[in-house]
């Protein structure tokens, strides 16, 4: 996990955060699905959760290796760790569900801690 410090196309600082976790054996079509639940049917559900943990930008994307398949995960927001601890205590149906989805897919505890990021920081031209 990496924290760094972004700049924004209004020239702006913003906090983000990026990582890289393997996708379970058999489970990328469920991330697939996941992501097209995400941006569908529950666009509304997902747009107010990341609106309260302070999220301005989420993307994940697909990197297949040797080793099976990693989702590459970029996160903008004005306090990533909180944004984090925010989406792994949330009580609301819609953070709960994602949890669920997230072990399922990548057999994770978002509730547990995650490991220490590192900090990085520069600027985007």
């Amino acid at each position: 996990m990496v924290y760094r410090v972004v700049a924004t196309q209004q020239g702006e600082l913003m906090p983000a955060i990026s990582f890289a976790i393997p996708i379970l054996p058999g489970k990328v079509e469920a991330h697939v699905a996941h992501g097209e639940e995400v941006m569908g049917s529950r666009r509304a559900e997902y747009a107010a959760s990341r609106k309260s943990l302070g999220i301005r930008k989420e993307s994940a994307w697909h990197q297949e290796t040797p080793n099976g398949t990693l989702a590459v995960v970029y996160i903008e927001a004005d306090d990533p760790g909180a944004a984090m601890a925010g989406m792994a205590s949330s009580d609301e149906p819609f953070d709960v569900w994602f949890r669920e989805s997230i072990t399922e897919i990548f057999g994770i505890d978002l509730s547990q801690p995650m490991p220490p990021p590192v900090q990085v920081m520069d600027a985007s031209f």
